[in-house]
């Protein structure tokens, strides 16, 4: 059964780009041999991820995750069984948040940032599909 994770947290620390890096590399090593695609965005203190796989797999890296020390306030913030991938090409993907025009964060929220904290699950996953179509996301399969 497959399985659709969206969450959202906020860094304990800010990440430079090396430490970003480094969880692009641990993704692309450990989620594809568990049948684990998704979708990684971090703008200032937020990460937000969409997680797509086997259930046991999801549930067994979102533990992982929750445990993870570099990130804290994990908020699910939709759960769902699911007929088919969205992100199956992707091993992981980054969203380049720089390069969204601000009209598109004010279609989905009350301001022109991305709080996912104040938004429902759906606006937020709307927004992350409407940045694949527009090619915002930078592929980070390795």
């Amino acid at each position: 059964m497959l399985v659709r994770c969206l969450y959202a947290s906020r860094a304990v620390t800010p990440l430079d780009p090396a430490s970003l890096d480094a969880i692009f590399v641990q993704s692309r090593r450990n989620n594809p041999p568990r049948g684990i695609t998704g979708l990684l965005c971090f703008v200032d203190d937020i990460f937000i991820q969409v997680l797509e796989g086997g259930r046991d797999a999801i549930c067994d890296l979102l533990s992982t995750i929750i445990r993870d020390d570099r990130h804290h306030s994990v908020r699910i913030l939709s759960y769902e069984e699911i007929p088919e991938r969205r992100f199956g090409h992707w091993n992981m993907g980054q969203v380049n948040i720089a390069k969204v025009n601000a009209s598109l964060l004010l279609k989905y929220s009350e301001k022109p940032v991305l709080d996912p904290f104040s938004s429902p699950g759906s606006a937020t996953m709307a927004l992350l599909d409407e940045l694949v179509a527009t090619a915002a996301i930078v592929s980070r399969a390795g």
